[in-house]
């Protein structure tokens, strides 16, 4: 019964056949034409059904792969990120301990919405701002030179929905090719203003010119694949730099 179930339309497409044939070889008319329209009725529904069912596979595995590889870019996100931190981290638990146990509080905090926030698919604006400002307050506790930076932030709905961790990339380069490399004068300027259908983020910070780092890391190229994935056609990401001076820019259009 289940291998009549699986091939009943073949047999149907058989025994249509030959029953035209049979029929045009007695000349039985008008049945036979009729029976010829409804065969080929018939066969074009198959078709159709076939090739709708086809196409609902092709873009059901289209987007099983895509979360699979937002997933993996996810992953990727918070082993770099927390790499560096927990890094810097090691040399300040045995300078200062009191320090240390502040920004190890501040990390539990970040690696809380890292690992099970950063997970969602969208989170609110709102919550990617107080990732922002806890991520600044940390690097603040832990560095022993004045640092310069400012957030400027200017949101119509703090509810609006982004993709998780979308800043931090950018807002981790400025100070760790900036700010860490610098001795003195450090800056990390940051602007984000959002309306309902847009989205500007603008990060600029000074570094060493006489530093030369030569790896580039995954940060950039991860931040460039997951807004081709989630924001198509619907994002453009700037990148300049000059004598001293590093501006980031990410424009979303979500309307």
């Amino acid at each position: 019964m289940r291998f009549l179930r699986r091939y009943y339309k073949w047999f149907l497409v058989i025994i249509g056949f030959f029953t035209i044939i049979g029929l045009e070889a007695e000349q039985v008319e008008p049945y036979s034409s009729m029976f010829a329209l409804g065969y080929f009725m018939m066969l074009s529904f198959f078709a159709i059904r076939w090739l709708v069912k086809e196409i609902k596979f092709v873009n059901r595995l289209k987007k099983e792969n895509k979360q699979a590889e937002l997933l993996h870019l996810k992953t990727q996100v918070s082993p770099h990120f927390f790499f560096n931190t927990l890094n810097n981290l090691y040399g300040l638990v045995g300078k200062n301990p009191e320090k240390a146990q502040e920004v190890i509080l501040e990390l539990s905090d970040m690696m809380r919405y890292s690992i099970y926030d950063g997970q969602r698919e969208l989170v609110t604006l709102q919550e990617e701002i107080d990732f922002i400002e806890n991520y600044i307050s940390l690097h603040k506790m832990r560095y022993h030179k004045r640092i310069d930076v400012q957030l400027d932030v200017t949101v119509e709905d703090p509810k609006l929905k982004v993709m998780p961790l979308l800043f931090i990339i950018l807002l981790e380069n400025a100070f760790k090719h900036g700010v860490e490399k610098l001795r003195t004068d450090a800056y990390v300027h940051l602007s984000l203003k959002a309306t309902e259908s847009t989205i500007d983020f603008i990060i600029v910070n000074n570094f060493d010119a006489e530093e030369i780092d030569e790896h580039t890391g995954v940060g950039l190229a991860n931040l460039r694949r997951r807004l081709a994935l989630v924001y198509p056609k619907q994002h453009e990401l700037t990148i300049t730099k000059n004598a001293n001076k590093f501006k980031a820019g990410l424009k979303l259009n979500i309307s």
